[in-house]
């Protein structure tokens, strides 16, 4: 863990994470979660939530469900009028905090946005001078992040469990599943009937850490159904930006 935490120190994340893992095998709910909030003093956000989730016995949900960056995203969430649960939900699925986060196609920064897609949004807000390496800057990727969920919000008709899929799959596919049902259905229906099982698990989640985000943040039951919602076969946008950077199939 002591070598682990200095190669986080030097930005060497791949062997810092192989060190971590390795200090933990086999570790007890006590092990994991005096490294759960390790991690989470030094910063290290993704680790503290995998460790927290890992226990078997113990439940923190303050580290399984953290609330970093709170006062810039809430800034950028409101600025683009989303729900911070909403956000921190994405969050947590796509990047677990890591403001260096890469995916292995080149997503970058907390809302893991790839860099054709960095470059398209600058180019629509009039952005001069974007460079990839910004994306791993917090501020910057909230900002841009919040404003492409927005859109996918926007051009998926304004449903959270659409707007989930959407951005980890392109606005245009589940404007086109959304035509396949034939009929409105209950949103928990539809999330089992996207096709793409890397989209589905990842709608799925998304919601489910929005509705616990949403329990923590306002106080209020853990309720999940009233962010799944219906889905619609036709909605307000039927044919989403053409434009607009889609993201490779999942497999």
């Amino acid at each position: 863990i002591a070598r682990a935490l200095a190669l986080y120190r030097l930005g060497l994340r791949g062997d810092a994470e192989r060190e971590w893992l390795a200090g933990l095998r086999g570790a007890s709910d006590a092990e994991l979660l005096a490294a759960a909030r390790l991690a989470c003093s030094r910063e290290i956000y993704d680790r503290c939530i995998n460790e927290a989730s890992r226990m078997r016995q113990h439940d923190d949900w303050s580290l399984r469900y953290l609330l970093p960056y709170r006062e810039p995203l809430e800034a950028a969430a409101g600025a683009h009028g989303l729900d911070p649960a909403c956000v921190y939900g994405l969050i947590r699925q796509e990047s677990r905090f890591a403001p260096a986060a890469r995916s292995a196609v080149g997503a970058r920064g907390l809302m893991q946005i790839m860099p054709a897609t960095g470059r398209w949004i600058a180019r629509r807000r009039g952005i001069g001078g974007f460079r990839p390496a910004t994306l791993e800057e917090p501020a910057t990727n909230l900002e841009f992040g919040t404003w492409y969920m927005r859109h996918v919000l926007d051009e998926l008709g304004g449903s959270i469990l659409l707007a989930s899929a959407g951005y980890n799959a392109g606005p245009r596919r589940p404007a086109r599943w959304r035509q396949l049902v034939g009929r409105q259905v209950d949103g928990a229906l539809f999330a089992e009937l996207i096709p793409f099982s890397e989209t589905r698990r990842y709608a799925q989640n998304v919601m489910a850490n929005t509705a616990a985000y949403a329990a923590m943040l306002r106080g209020e039951p853990l309720l999940l159904r009233p962010w799944l919602g219906t889905v619609d076969p036709v909605g307000p946008s039927t044919e989403p930006d053409a434009d607009a950077p889609q993201p490779a199939p999942g497999p």
